[in-house]
């Protein structure tokens, strides 16, 4: 559709409760456009996914998800269906963009802004090597990261036991394959200064969405006992503080733990204010953390979330202090989760849950507001004090 507000006039795109980030984008590439989605092609976009903040393999070119919001459709916890924009209900729209999902209300549709389908290019990377320099290619990954991101690109990487690194997505929008290999040499020379193989490919799609389809088959649901931590640029502003990061992540490693990052510049700030934790203003990238999920072995998988919270989250808040996680992939037992996953803006998204849902009609465990209610012995949700 054709869209004009104050705030934007382009191309948009209204998506219903329930439409799949995959559905969405086959809509768009049809007519011509992208529409800023995730990793995982079968997530409701205008969920959690979006309210939460939204992370993309178009972060880098365009923001989050939560930045392309134009408008909401909701339904309050008073029972009032409303529209939310940047202008009318302005509050509601900000909380809604980046506060936490099931929360203020039950979104109905959200409209975002569309772009252009263009060009893009795909690259991936893979090597393993035993010894201690393994976390010197590591490492000189992290310190290239940043010029990576400044020119567009968006990587998916993991970095895994037995010492094995792979990066099986990363995107250069309106850039070639020579451009991505060029922005990836500082870390190929390094590799081939150390003399460890490694495979590295590089190709040019004549779209997103064909780069996507290739590079980002359909996967399996979430399989790990999971964590998280933004990491700030920061960490990677010198050899010793990137010496830091690096002694952190193989400290996750050799206790049994993954890591995967999703890397993306997304420091510009939206048309429109939003609830976006503050911290993915000054990211780097978001780290995920955690450990194989046992299918069979539920005590197994206590005892290694258990892991996660106790061990493997607080080597990376160790040199975060004061950071952030991102709400909508973390540990769900995060002590601090009020100033982890909203930051500043809590007191605020507060009053604004207490305005369009006094009653207390949505709730979670980590929802802004939760901490009115606990859970009884008998599994019911009572108010606290009562």
């Amino acid at each position: 559709m054709d869209y004009k507000s104050t705030t934007y006039t382009g191309k948009a795109m209204k998506i219903g409760a329930g439409v799949q980030a995959s559905e969405a984008q086959e809509a768009a590439n049809a007519q011509g456009f992208v529409v800023v989605e995730g990793v995982c092609p079968t997530v409701g976009i205008a969920g959690g996914y979006t309210q939460g903040g939204g992370t993309s393999l178009l972060g880098s070119k365009f923001g989050l998800a939560a930045d392309q919001v134009l408008e909401w459709e909701v339904v309050t916890g008073k029972g009032e269906l409303l529209t939310a924009t940047p202008r009318q209900n302005s509050d509601l729209y900000w909380a809604l963009a980046g506060g936490g999902g099931g929360t203020y209300s039950v979104v109905l549709s959200m409209t975002v802004k569309l772009h252009p389908n263009m060009p893009t290019a795909g690259a991936t990377l893979s090597f393993t090597e035993p010894s201690d320099a393994y976390w010197d290619i590591v490492q000189a990954f992290l310190l290239n990261m940043p010029a990576v991101l400044d020119a567009g690109a968006t990587l998916y990487w993991q970095v895994l036991p037995g010492n094995l690194f792979l990066m099986p997505q990363s995107y250069l929008p309106e850039g070639s394959a020579q451009d991505l290999e060029r922005l990836l040499q500082p870390t190929l020379q390094v590799l081939d200064k150390s003399g460890i193989p490694y495979a590295f490919s590089s190709r040019d799609f004549p779209a997103f969405q064909d780069a996507y389809r290739i590079l980002n088959p359909e996967m399996n649901i979430t399989e790990f006992n999971l964590g998280g931590r933004l990491i700030p640029h920061s960490l990677v502003a010198s050899d010793s503080s990137a010496a830091s990061l690096t002694g952190a992540i193989k400290s996750i490693i050799s206790n049994g733990g993954i890591l995967a990052g999703i890397s993306m510049n997304v420091s510009r700030p939206p048309t429109s204010p939003n609830a976006v934790h503050p911290g993915w203003r000054e990211a780097l990238f978001l780290a995920f953390l955690g450990s194989i999920y046992d299918r069979y072995n539920m005590t197994a998988n206590i005892i290694a979330q258990q892991t996660v919270t106790n061990v493997f989250v607080p080597a990376l808040e160790q040199i975060t202090p004061g950071g952030a996680a991102y709400l909508n992939e973390a540990d769900s037992n995060q002590p601090d989760w009020q100033r982890a996953f909203y930051g500043t803006n809590y007191p605020t998204l507060l009053s604004i849950k207490e305005k369009y849902d006094p009653d207390g009609i949505f709730w979670g465990p980590t929802a802004v507001g939760s901490e009115a209610w606990e859970v009884a012995a008998d599994g019911r949700l009572c108010m606290v004090g009562n």
